[in-house]
C-alpha cells in the first residue's frame, strides 16, 4: 500500500509544515501524517506571526527558503514593525492574520509540492530496528517505512485540557489527543516531562462597543516578512485595546477555588511570559488593570481573539468577567478558554541537528521540545527537515550559530541548557543581537539556503542584487560631500548643528537626528539619486551607517568566542577522567556531550574554571 518514503514527518502544525516542504523541496519523499488534514497549520492560539524576536525568526525561516513568511504575507490582515523607537537591532515585524486563509494557505503550498505526500490518521508509536528509526505505526496498525522520522506533535501527546473542575483529553478544542509514543519513547530511554499552555475565550465582534477602546490601527506604510515578491496590504484591519479593571478581577477571584491551577490539577509548568489572566492578578495584586487586546480572527468572520485573557476558569466566571471589562457589557461568548498539558522530552537529549542521541535518524522539533509559539516551533521543523534530508542523503549538517541567527541561538538554548518551562525567544536571549537584525536575514542566510538547495536561484540573484547596490550606495555616501551653503540652512531647520566645512554624506547621516529620508530636503540633487535605490537597499545602508562602531564591536566578540568553537571534543569522551572538574560540570557534560569547546561553555553549571581544566587536557 505504501512505498517506503525517505522522510516522514508526523504532525503538520507549523513545525511539521515546515519540515515537510523543506525536506520535500529538496528533494526528499516526504509524508506528511496528521490526525485532521482539516487543520494543517492551524493557528491553535493567537492569530498573529512575529513580534519582538519571532519577527527576525520568520524573516530567517523566509531567507533559508521556508514558507512561514509567504504564508504569513498572504493571509495578513494587519502589519506593524515594533519597537521603531528602539535601536534597528529591537525592530520586529508583526502581523495579524486570517486564520483561516493562513491555514489555506499552507495546505495549498504542501498539496503544490510534488514531493509530500499525506496520511490522516494517529501515529500510535515509531518502529525501530538496531537503534535506529524506519518507520511509523498507526492506529489502525499499518506500517509505513522510512529512512528518517521527524516528531512535531505539538500539544497532542496525551493532551489533557482543564475548564474549571472539568478536565478531558484533547490535543486542543474538539481534537483527540495523541495516545502511546511517549510511553513507548520513555520505554526506548528518553526522558519525559510535563508542560502546560493555555488559550483564552473566542467571542462575537458584533456583541463589542468598539467606542469604549483604543483603536490599533496598521502601519501606514505596511511592510512584510517575506523577501520575496509577496503583495503588500493595500487594506488592514484594525485591532483594539482595552482593560480589566477592580470589579473584573474580583468576580474572577471568586472562582480561584475552582481554578485547576491553584487547586494543583495543573501538575505542568506554564509560560512566565504569557501567564493567565488569574495568574496575572494573582502575582501582580497591586496593579490595578491589565491590557486586553481585541484581535480579529480574519475578513470575514466576527470571531475576536482575547488577547491577555488566557484563563482555566469555569466558564460562567470566565463570561461574566469578560461583561466587567469597557466594551464587553453585552458580550457573547463562542466558547470558553482553557489550560492544556502534554508531555514534552526535555531537549538536552538532542543533537545540535535536532537528531536525538538515543535513537538514530529520528528527529524532534516544536513543542516536543518545549518551547512555545508558532515561530519557534516552525523554525525547529525548518530545521529538523533539513537536517534529516542531509543526513540520509550523507550530506554535511547543517548547524546555525549563536553569531548567525535567532534560529540558532534558539537550538544552541535548547541543547545546552534544556528548558523546564515552555521555551520562547527574546532580543535579550541573543548576545549579538546587532548581527541578527530582521532587516538583514537574507544577507545572512539566503546563501546558505541556496547552497544547501533549499532557497531558489531567484532568491539568491535578488540577494545578490541588494547586497551589491547597497554596496554601492554605500561607496557613493561616503564619497559625496555637502558645503555649508548648500545644507546649512536645512541642518538649523532639523535642530542639528550646521558645518563650517565640506562634509561627507556619510557623516551626516551618522548624525541621530537625520535619516536617509532626510538627505533629500537637505540637498534636492541627492533626492533624485536616492529614488533610484529599493527601499530596502537604503534602510540597510542607514543601518549599518549608523551603528558601523557596535556592529564591529560585535564581530570582533564574535572571533573571540568562536574560537572556542576550533576545539573538538571527542565524541564519547569521558569526564570522568577529568578529577578537578566540578560535579555538576561533569555531570552535565558526560549527559549533553558536547561537540566543541564553545558548545560546553554554554552548558548552564559548567563553568569558565572548568572550561579551562578541559582546554588544558585537550591541549595536551
Amino acid at each position: 500500500m505504501f512505498i517506503e518514503y525517505d522522510i516522514i514527518v508526523v504532525g503538520a502544525g507549523h513545525a511539521g509544515c515546515e519540515a515537510a516542504y523543506a525536506a520535500a523541496q529538496m528533494g526528499s519523499k516526504v509524508l506528511l501524517a496528521t490526525m485532521n488534514m482539516n487543520t494543517i497549520a492551524q493557528m491553535s492560539c493567537n492569530p498573529a506571526m512575529g513580534g519582538v524576536a519571532k519577527g527576525q525568526i520568520v524573516r530567517e525561516i523566509d531567507a533559508l527558503g521556508g514558507m512561514s513568511g509567504i504564508v504569513s504575507d498572504r493571509s495578513m490582515i494587519q502589519f506593524r514593525m515594533l519597537n521603531k523607537s528602539k535601536g534597528a537591532a529591537m525592530w520586529s515585524p508583526r502581523s495579524q492574520n486570517d486564520r483561516m486563509l493562513f491555514s489555506n494557505e499552507w495546505r495549498m503550498a504542501l498539496e503544490n509540492t510534488p514531493n509530500v505526500d499525506f496520511w490522516q490518521e494517529m501515529i500510535t508509536g515509531i518502529i525501530v530496528e538496531q537503534n535506529r528509526v524506519i518507520g511509523v505505526e498507526t492506529s489502525l496498525g499499518l506500517q509505513i517505512k522510512a529512512k528518517s522520522v521527524i516528531l512535531t506533535n505539538g500539544t497532542f501527546l496525551n493532551g489533557l485540557i482543564h475548564i474549571g473542575e472539568k478536565q478531558f483529553g484533547g490535543g486542543r478544542t474538539g481534537e483527540r489527543a495523541a495516545k502511546g509514543l511517549t510511553e513507548q519513547l520513555v520505554q526506548l530511554g528518553f526522558e519525559s516531562g510535563r508542560m502546560k499552555t493555555g488559550t483564552p475565550p473566542r467571542v462575537d465582534g458584533r456583541s463589542l462597543d468598539y467606542t469604549k477602546m483604543e483603536e490599533q490601527a496598521g502601519d501606514l506604510k505596511p511592510g512584510k516578512f517575506s523577501y520575496t515578491n509577496t503583495p503588500r496590504l493595500t487594506k488592514q484591519r484594525s485591532c483594539y485595546i482595552t482593560y480589566t479593571n477592580r470589579s473584573v478581577h474580583e468576580i474572577l477571584e471568586t472562582g480561584f477555588d475552582k481554578s485547576p491551577m491553584f487547586a494543583g490539577r495543573i501538575k505542568g509548568i506554564g509560560p512566565r511570559y504569557c501567564p493567565s489572566i488569574e495568574d496575572k492578578i494573582n502575582r501582580f495584586a497591586e496593579r490595578e488593570r491589565h491590557q486586553i487586546f481585541v484581535e480579529p480572527e480574519g475578513w470575514n468572520t466576527v470571531e475576536i481573539y482575547v488577547n491577555g485573557f488566557s484563563t482555566s476558569l469555569p466558564e460562567n466566571i470566565q463570561y461574566e468577567a469578560l461583561t466587567r471589562i469597557p466594551g464587553f457589557e453585552q458580550v457573547k461568548m463562542f466558547r470558553p478558554g482553557y489550560a492544556i498539558e502534554y508531555d514534552y522530552f526535555p531537549p538536552t537529549q538532542l543533537k545540535l541537528t535536532l537528531e536525538t542521541k538515543v535513537i538514530d535518524h529520528l528527529y524532534f522539533a516544536g513543542q516536543i521540545n518545549g518551547t512555545t509559539g508558532y515561530e519557534e516551533a516552525a523554525c525547529q521543523g525548518l530545521m529538523a527537515g533539513i537536517n534529516a534530508h542531509q543526513k540520509i542523503n550523507e550530506l554535511e549538517a547543517l548547524v546555525l550559530k549563536r553569531s548567525e541567527a535567532y534560529i540558532g541561538v534558539l537550538i544552541d538554548d535548547l541543547i545546552n541548557k534544556g528548558t523546564e518551562e515552555p521555551y520562547r525567544m527574546f532580543t535579550s536571549r541573543a548576545e549579538f543581537r546587532i548581527l541578527l537584525r530582521q532587516d538583514n536575514a537574507d544577507v545572512r542566510l539566503t546563501e546558505t539556503g541556496h547552497k544547501i538547495g533549499l532557497a531558489s536561484d531567484e532568491r539568491l540573484d535578488k540577494v545578490m542584487d541588494k547586497k551589491n547596490e547597497t554596496a554601492r550606495l554605500l561607496n557613493d555616501l561616503k564619497h559625496k560631500k555637502v558645503t555649508p551653503t548648500q545644507i546649512n540652512e536645512s541642518l538649523t531647520n532639523l535642530q542639528t548643528a550646521t558645518i563650517k566645512e565640506k562634509l561627507a554624506v556619510e557623516k551626516l547621516l551618522k548624525r541621530p537626528e537625520i535619516d536617509i529620508q532626510n538627505l533629500t530636503s537637505i540637498d534636492p540633487s541627492l533626492a533624485d539619486y536616492l529614488h533610484g535605490f529599493e527601499e530596502e537597499v537604503l534602510q540597510q545602508a542607514e543601518i549599518l551607517i549608523k551603528y558601523d562602531n557596535y556592529i564591529e564591536k560585535e564581530k570582533q566578540l564574535v572571533k573571540k568566542i568562536e574560537g572556542l568553537e576550533d576545539y573538538k571534543i571527542k565524541p564519547g569522551f569521558d569526564y570522568s577522567l577529568l578529577t578537578s572538574l566540578s560535579a555538576e560540570a561533569r555531570e552535565k557534560l558526560t549527559r549533553i556531550q558536547p561537540e566543541t569547546l564553545g558548545q560546553a561553555a554554554r552548558i548552564s553549571g559548567v563553568s569558565p574554571a572548568d572550561i579551562s581544566i578541559i582546554l588544558v587536557y585537550l591541549g595536551k
